[in-house]
């Protein structure tokens, strides 16, 4: 949905720069074009920093919502709208700068490749760059790897099963906020819960908690293994993990998570009255 919107950078960079900002990105812009010079192109998205201020960003009253909710979620400033704009529009003008975009990736600092992944899903063809998402998932740095995991749609798009999993899985181990991951339910898949399964099992031999949340990809695959795992959860005396299973029970299309939810009647109740749901599941 964002990439239908994304052509919106060019008006929100307008509004967001004060007018000689704007000047000197639409003359770098168009160096750049006219020279088909990948120097120019280097120094300019180096220069974008100190170019452009970082001030917040402003929007049109035509701004698509969706596109404003993202840009301000991932906490985009002016200098960030700068540097994304300047990429987007050199791909749109001559795709032969996907390489020198690509180079300038692999050598970007932390703030610049942050801003990068985050704003993958407005550049042309973003599959192109699915190289830097899938290098993220291998980072410790955990706002690289937030920067492509949190609220971000391109995984979900873009990414394998392979792939996805092990964002999830990541993110789990490095105890980050799970719930931020979008389209959770749309990517589920039986090797993950699998793997999920495991987890979870060895985590309780530890004596070792498990974020609730984990648990959300588990709704259609009840069966084997899950079926005591989601028993467990039942009968935990962890509140959150009893709302839990109440809800990847009651999300499932399954007969046995009709079946077990109907020995927790209260539970039962709670979710169908949306007292309790993946989004209020730990507050």
């Amino acid at each position: 949905m964002l990439e239908e919107y994304a052509y919106q950078l060019d008006a929100i960079t307008k509004h967001s720069l004060d007018e000689e900002e704007f000047l000197w990105l639409a003359n770098t812009l168009k160096d750049i074009a006219n020279n088909a010079g990948d120097q120019r192109l280097y120094i300019g998205y180096s220069l974008c920093a100190s170019k452009v201020a970082p001030n917040k960003l402003r929007f049109g009253t035509d701004t698509n919502k969706e596109v404003k909710d993202y840009l301000l979620v991932q906490e985009f400033m002016g200098s960030d709208i700068a540097r994304l704009w300047l990429l987007r529009m050199v791909l749109l003008n001559d795709s032969r700068f996907e390489t020198p975009v690509r180079k300038i990736i692999e050598v970007a600092d932390r703030n610049e490749l942050e801003v990068f992944l985050k704003g993958l899903v407005f550049l042309p063809e973003p599959n192109r760059f699915q190289f830097a998402a899938v290098e993220a998932l291998r980072t410790n740095i955990s706002t690289v790897f937030e920067a492509i995991s949190k609220y971000n749609p391109y995984p979900a798009k873009y990414f394998s099963e392979q792939q996805w999993n092990q964002m999830y899985l990541k993110g789990a181990f490095m105890q980050l906020d799970l719930s931020t991951i979008m389209d959770i339910d749309q990517r589920a898949n039986k090797n993950l819960v699998r793997i999920i399964s495991d987890y979870a099992r060895e985590r309780w031999a530890a004596s070792r908690s498990i974020d609730p949340y984990f648990w959300r990809p588990v709704s259609n695959f009840i069966e084997g293994n899950l079926v005591d795992d989601v028993r467990r959860l039942f009968n935990s005396d962890d509140l959150t993990e009893n709302g839990a299973a109440a809800l990847v029970c009651y999300h499932s299309d399954l007969t046995i998570g009709d079946e077990l939810l109907k020995e927790y009647p209260t539970l039962k109740l709670q979710v169908e009255q949306a007292d309790i749901t993946w989004e209020n599941l730990k507050n």
